[in-house]
């Protein structure tokens, strides 16, 4: 029986009307993989936060190595031998790999000491990089990395890890996985966040599991089904998405020969993209992050102009028109970054809600804003959407990251646009939300929608999917009825391989 690296008991956090966290207590072994389960807003943000010195609990106590542990910051944390990956990445684009790192010790060697460290300890844990390469060109996965192996260089007791994969493609999870398996069998302990519950399974040897608060079990994810775990999150059955079977109707959004080149130094050019997607179709975009997601999500929402090529809504051309002009002709988007792009954290829902709902839910009339309204549209969102927080008066950067996107992808679905853009709709949600939001979606389409969803997610695409198109180094392939795909054909494609390799492997 392996001992104990860290002991919870009592932990309790409480923010004006949410009680984050209530009476947890629990234990990590040394050596083991512990999950931490729970639909969003359960609690585990601040869970974590508190073991890694950014919150202070307001009772409990915790024990590191039998000894009393209260970090007043993280630095103490770090000290103390606990290290977190986090969800967003704190990188500089600007700056290279070693100078990132750097950034995050307390006491850098030299620039030329660290690098050695970096190739050494990043070869070791079978996840190579370069410290001279400038981040900014790094894939996601390679920026996860740089993450990693920041945290290794301070040989961790602890290993923290927030939804480490959402931005991985599956040989990169693969790759992330077995450096995980190498530090338990060294004696590191890991804990686990994540909602992808197969991953869980996989990965982990023991899981807790919370629900508004309450630690409300624990199991084996080895011999727990993924579905089993998720109704235990979430205290209900799990609902799992219907898909209509119609005709898809005429077409409503044409793309035809769309160029523009790369927004930034970092950005990825949009290469002669033509597609059509017609009402009642949900078209799936996939792609390994970096690929020029971003950027067709800001050309057809009007957020970046494009130097070549047509954009049309119904035969009408919006291509010349910004983003107001286009959601007020009936095309939404909901981009991949919540916090600061698709929110204001700082602004209170129901302004969210004001920001792109103003017109096409008539939240503004002769020049002044109708804040009862806007009021009740966040309302609705917050109620129709499942979105956990005390009301529509708190900011956005209250809520949990998982809460936050439903509160985003609601507003843009409960508008019920001719058109609706949107980039990882599921990001960072619990099974069960991604269900539901899922749901939504088909729905929408269903009631004659043309819905475009780029997703790196490829089992969420498969699900909900009409037609799939792969988009590599800012060219889309010809789309192709998603039924039927292969994952290695689906890989041939993110890959940028041409339909005769497709049909090869076909035959």
């Amino acid at each position: 029986m392996t001992s104990t690296l860290l002991e919870l008991d009592g932990l309790t956090k409480t923010y004006p009307g949410v009680v984050a966290n209530d009476d947890v207590s629990f234990a990590i072994r040394k050596g083991e993989v512990h999950a931490l389960l729970g639909e969003n807003g359960a609690g585990k943000s601040t869970l974590v936060k508190s073991i890694y010195g950014l919150v202070k609990p307001d009772r409990g106590t915790m024990t590191l190595d039998g000894k009393p542990y209260e970090p007043a910051e993280p630095r103490q944390a770090r000290a103390a031998g606990i290290a977190m990956v986090f969800q967003h990445f704190s990188l500089f684009d600007a700056l290279n790999v070693a100078e990132n790192i750097a950034l995050g010790m307390e006491n850098p060697p030299a620039l030329r000491d660290l690098a050695k460290r970096i190739r050494d300890v990043s070869e070791q844990y079978g996840l190579p990089l370069d410290p001279s390469r400038v981040v900014g060109d790094l894939s996601a996965g390679e920026r996860q990395r740089v993450e990693i192996i920041r945290c290794l260089l301070q040989d961790p007791k602890l290993l923290i890890m927030d939804e480490p994969t959402s931005v991985l493609t599956p040989q990169e999870v693969h790759i992330l996985f077995e450096t995980l398996r190498l530090l338990r069998s060294e004696g590191t302990s890991i804990l686990y966040i994540s909602h992808k519950l197969e991953e869980i399974r996989s990965l982990c040897e023991h899981a807790t599991i919370l629900r508004l608060g309450k630690v409300v079990g624990t199991c084996d994810p080895r011999a727990t089904s993924a579905r089993d775990m998720a109704e235990m999150m979430v205290g209900a059955t799990l609902h799992v998405p219907e898909k209509a079977d119609a005709a898809a109707g005429e077409v409503v959004l044409s793309i035809k020969s769309l160029s523009a080149p790369a927004p930034h130094q970092f950005g990825t050019a949009l290469r002669d993209i033509s597609i059509d997607v017609r009402a009642g179709e949900v078209l799936g975009i996939g792609g390994v992050a970096g690929n020029g997601q971003d950027e067709l999500v800001a050309a057809l929402s009007g957020e970046m102009r494009t130097r070549t090529g047509t954009i049309s809504l119904n035969g009408t051309p919006i291509g010349r028109m910004g983003p107001n002009e286009r959601r007020a002709a009936g095309l939404s988007a909901a981009p991949e970054e919540r916090n600061g792009h698709a929110a204001a954290p700082d602004m209170s829902l129901t302004e969210n809600a004001l920001m792109t709902g103003a017109v096409p839910m008539g939240l503004v009339e002769r020049g002044f804003l109708r804040w009862a309204k806007a009021r009740s549209f966040a309302e609705d969102i917050i109620k129709t959407f499942d979105v956990r927080t005390p009301g529509p008066q708190n900011a956005g950067r209250s809520l949990s990251g998982g809460n936050l996107q439903k509160f985003v992808i609601g507003r843009e679905i409960l508008q019920r646009p001719k058109v609706l853009v949107v980039n990882q709709p599921t990001w960072g949600v619990d099974a069960a939300a991604a269900a539901s939001i899922r749901q939504a979606i088909l729905d929408l389409a269903a009631d004659g929608a043309a819905v475009v969803v780029i997703s790196q997610d490829l089992d969420e695409l498969m699900e909900i999917s009409d037609r799939f198109s792969a988009l590599n180094e800012g060219r889309l392939s010809a789309p192709r009825p998603a039924r039927g795909l292969t994952v290695e054909q689906i890989g041939l494609l993110l890959g940028g391989a041409h339909d005769m390799e497709v049909a090869h492997v076909e035959a």
